[in-house]
């Protein structure tokens, strides 16, 4: 079998098509080389799937697990009075998913909260109905599960509740993840539910579930999320599915 050696092969135009095998023929990468690309299309010029360079999909053709999820953006706030999501809330995908890691409050007990836009993040005042309920283990060996009628909004505007009085220290931190149904549909409410888990000022681990809808038949294209009172350290991703 003959070798051929080289650092790079191309073709005379950037647009010309480079081929490598005939018709019939197995085209092998050897076990321990890398096949770097940021672009991969099937024979017929269609787009499978292209990367930015650091592992983040985009373009991802539908025939090819249109269920798979696709990591859309990253908010990593510092010291920061919110972390919004402007961009890519569209009717590309039904369910959008938010996961949050590290949410830390500057200020105690203060609430870590969220809302909705149907105008791009001008306004994040969109009317829901909300219901939550708690599950609890204190540091002094009590738990309890219980509704928690003060996180209700009863066709509110206000920011929706994800976890209550986290405190400041670095042990006192939130995570958790909330997914959005169907954003874009102008027909139906949207509808959404979240869990969180968080250690509470000076108190113990609680795990905070919070489920409703948007009562709006505008697209929801906007979300953010906020403590109720000073800045906060997050992180944030958004992913689409579906």
């Amino acid at each position: 079998m003959s070798k051929v050696y080289a650092d790079a092969v191309a073709t005379p135009e950037p647009t010309d098509d480079l081929t490598l095998g005939g018709s019939g023929d197995n085209v092998i990468v050897t076990a321990g080389a890398t096949l770097k690309t940021n672009t991969v299309k099937d024979s017929g010029g269609n787009t499978l799937w292209t990367s930015d360079g650091s592992g983040n999909l985009s373009s991802q053709n539908s025939a090819i697990g249109p269920t798979n999820m696709v990591l859309l953006t990253t908010n990593t706030s510092s010291n920061a009075a919110s972390s919004s999501f402007t961009s890519s809330i569209d009717s590309t995908y039904k369910l959008y998913i938010f996961k949050f890691y590290d949410v830390n409050p500057a200020t105690d007990e203060a609430h870590f909260t969220f809302n909705m836009s149907i105008d791009g993040g001008s306004n994040y005042n969109v009317t829901k109905t909300t219901t939550g309920f708690r599950a609890e283990h204190l540091e002094n060996d009590t738990s309890d599960l219980d509704y928690q009628a003060g996180s209700d909004l009863a066709q509110g505007t206000g920011f929706q509740l994800l976890g209550s009085a986290l405190g400041n220290a670095t042990d006192e931190s939130a995570a958790g993840e909330l997914f959005l149904f169907n954003p874009s549909n102008t027909t139906y409410v949207k509808h959404y539910y979240s869990t969180t888990s968080f250690s509470r000022y000076n108190d113990g681990e609680h795990n905070f579930f919070s489920a409703g809808y948007a009562n709006t038949t505008d697209n929801i294209d906007a979300i953010q999320f906020k403590m109720s009172s000073g800045n906060m350290d997050a992180v944030i991703k958004m992913y689409g599915v579906g």
